[in-house]
C-alpha cells in the first residue's frame, strides 16, 4: 500500500485509532510502573488524556485541518492528567501547531511536526529525564528526519517510526537502572507506542470501533409524568464532609413517602445540587463582593485531609491525589470559583505538578501561582508558613523553602513482586516509602512503619505527625505514635485521621 499524503479526514481516524488503542492497553500499561502501588497511573492518566481530546474530535463535523488541530490541542491540553498525560498533550500541541494550517500532510511536513511535537514537550518539563516517554518521542522523531528523502511512501515511513520507537522503548531499562531492577520498559513510552500503532492501523484502512469505554452514555429519562423539583444549596466556605452527609440525611428523611426519586449530587465542595430528575452540570458561581487578594486551592483525598487543609484556610479542594490525578480543566474549574487575584495552587502529588503549571498557562483571567508541594505533609506546612499580610512574591519565596524542610513518608501495600533499590518485595508486603525512595519493607505493617520512622528522624527532628488512612484506624495509630515517643522520647507525635485512599499512614518528621 502506498500513500503519499493525509488528509483532515485520514487523520482525524488515525488518531481515533490511537486513542482508542491505547485505552485498550491501559491496564496493561499501569502494570509497567516502577513501584507497584495499588492505583491507576500512567495508563489511565495518558487514556483519560487522549480520550478528552478523541470526545473533542468526534464531535467535529467534516473537520478541516485547522478545526481537527484546535480540537486535538485544546482537548489534550485541558484533559491532561499527571506528568505522562500533560507531556501526551505536549506532544498533540506541538504537533497540530505545524500541520493546522495545510490541508494535507507528506512525509517532510511529518517530520516537522515530529520535531515540534519533541521541542514542545522538552520544554514542558524542568528535568527531563532518558529512559522515559520523552526519549521514545525523540527517537521517533530522529527516525522522522532521516526517512526525508528516502521514500514518498507515508506508510513505510510510518513502520521506519514505530519500529525506532518500539526498539527505543525495549532500551529504556539500560537508560534508567529502576526501569531494569523492576524488569520493566517505560510505562509512558509504552503509551506513546500504542498511540503510534493505533494511528497506524487506520492508516493501512484497519477497521476500529472508535467507541470509548470512558464515555459516559445519556441516562435515558424515565417514561412517565412528574415534576421535577431541584434544589440547589451554595455555602460561602467549603462544606465539611460531615455537613454534607446531615445535609443528605435530612432531605432524604423529607421526602420519603414523599417523593418517587430522589438523586442527590455533590458538584463541588462548597455546593451540593439536590434534584429528583437528573444530575445538572456544575456552574462556575457569580461572585459579589470583592476579590481578596491571595487564595488557595489544593489537592488531597480523604475527609480527614480535606479538613484539615480546609482549617488552614484553603479555599477550595480538589479530591485526588495517588489515586486520581485531576486534570488540568479540573484544577482551572476549581481556580474559577476562587474570589481572589492570584491563587496558590498546591498539588500535594510529584504527578500532579504538571498538571498545575499547565493550568497557570492556561488560565487568563487570575494568576495562577504553583507552589511545587509533593506530598500532603509540604502542602500542609505551605499553608502553615502562609501569611496573609506579606506579598504575592514573599508568600511564594517563603512557601517554597519551607516544604523543602518536611520529610515525608508513605505507607502502603504491594500490589505485585519486584525488586526496587535492592529491596526484593512481595505481594502484599508493606513499603514505607519516603521522598528519595524506598525506606522499609515488611509483611508486618507495623515493622514496615517503624522501620521507616527509623530512616527518617535525624539529631534535628523536632516534630512527628501521623495521618492514618485506609487500612489503618485510631487505635492502631495511637499505638505506632506511642512506640515512636518511647524510643524517641524527645519528639512530639501528633495523631490525626486522614481518611486518604492507598497509604495507611501518611507522616511528615519536622
Amino acid at each position: 500500500m502506498e500513500i503519499q499524503t493525509i488528509d483532515a479526514s485520514l487523520l482525524s481516524k488515525m488518531f481515533l485509532s490511537g486513542a482508542k488503542n491505547l485505552e485498550s492497553k491501559k491496564e496493561w500499561i499501569n502494570e509497567l510502573n516502577v513501584f507497584p502501588v495499588p492505583d491507576g497511573d500512567t495508563g489511565t492518566n495518558m487514556t483519560m488524556t487522549i480520550m478528552s481530546a478523541a470526545n473533542a474530535v468526534m464531535e467535529l463535523e467534516n473537520p478541516d485541518m485547522k478545526t481537527l488541530s484546535k480540537a486535538i490541542s485544546s482537548g489534550s491540553l485541558r484533559g491532561a492528567r499527571g506528568n505522562s498525560g500533560v507531556i501526551l498533550s505536549q506532544l498533540f500541541r506541538g504537533f497540530t501547531k505545524v500541520i493546522s494550517s495545510h490541508d494535507e500532510i507528506d512525509i517532510p511536513l511529518l517530520n516537522e511536526a515530529f520535531e515540534k511535537a519533541v521541542q514542545t514537550a522538552y520544554k514542558a518539563v524542568m528535568q527531563p529525564k532518558e529512559g522515559t516517554i520523552l526519549t521514545v518521542a525523540r527517537a521517533a522523531a530522529d527516525k522522522a528526519a532521516e526517512m526525508v528523502g528516502k521514500t514518498d511512501n507515508i506508510v513505510e515511513f510510518a513502520e521506519a517510526v514505530i519500529a525506532e520507537a518500539e526498539d527505543t522503548l525495549a532500551r529504556t531499562p539500560e537508560m534508567l537502572p529502576v526501569l531494569k531492577q523492576a524488569g520493566v520498559v517505560d510505562s509512558g513510552g509504552q503509551g506513546l507506542v500504542q498511540v503510534l500503532k493505533g494511528g497506524y492501523d487506520a492508516l493501512i484502512g484497519k477497521e476500529v470501533d472508535y467507541a470509548s469505554e470512558e464515555t459516559p452514555v445519556a441516562k435515558a429519562k424515565p417514561a412517565i409524568s412528574k415534576y421535577a423539583v431541584e434544589f440547589v444549596i451554595e455555602s460561602e466556605k467549603p462544606l465539611a464532609a460531615y455537613q454534607i452527609k446531615e445535609l443528605k440525611a435530612k432531605l432524604e428523611k423529607l421526602a420519603s413517602g414523599k417523593v418517587s426519586e430522589l438523586t442527590i449530587t455533590e458538584t463541588n465542595s462548597d455546593e451540593v445540587v439536590f434534584t429528583s430528575d437528573e444530575e445538572v452540570a456544575d456552574a462556575t458561581p457569580k461572585f459579589t463582593e470583592p476579590a481578596k487578594e491571595m487564595g488557595f486551592v489544593s489537592i488531597a483525598t480523604g475527609e480527614g485531609l480535606t479538613a484539615i487543609f480546609t482549617e488552614l484556610g484553603c479555599d477550595y479542594m480538589i479530591p485526588g491525589g495517588q489515586t486520581m490525578n485531576p486534570s488540568t480543566d479540573d484544577i482551572l474549574s476549581a481556580v474559577a470559583k476562587v474570589n481572589a487575584k492570584t491563587i496558590f495552587v498546591l498539588p500535594n502529588n510529584k504527578n500532579i505538578i504538571l498538571a498545575a503549571n499547565q493550568a497557570a498557562a492556561i488560565c487568563e483571567d487570575k494568576k495562577i501561582i504553583v507552589i511545587p508541594t509533593k506530598t500532603i505533609p509540604q502542602g500542609i506546612t505551605a499553608l502553615i508558613s502562609f501569611d496573609a499580610a506579606a506579598s504575592v512574591e514573599d508568600n511564594e519565596a517563603v512557601m517554597t523553602e519551607e516544604i523543602a524542610n518536611v520529610k515525608t513518608g508513605q505507607v502502603t501495600y504491594a500490589v505485585r513482586d519486584t525488586v526496587i533499590d535492592d529491596k526484593e518485595i512481595k505481594k502484599d508486603d508493606w513499603m514505607g516509602m519516603g521522598d528519595s525512595g524506598l525506606l522499609s519493607v515488611n509483611a508486618d505493617i507495623s515493622v514496615a512503619f517503624k522501620e521507616m520512622i527509623d530512616e527518617m528522624v535525624s539529631e534535628d527532628s523536632s516534630v512527628v505527625s501521623i495521618y492514618w488512612g485506609e487500612g489503618s484506624d485510631q487505635s492502631k495509630a495511637e499505638e505506632l505514635g506511642a512506640a515512636i515517643s518511647e524510643k524517641y522520647p524527645d519528639l512530639e507525635v501528633e495523631i490525626s485521621e486522614g481518611g486518604q485512599a492507598v497509604y495507611a499512614y501518611i507522616v511528615s518528621v519536622e
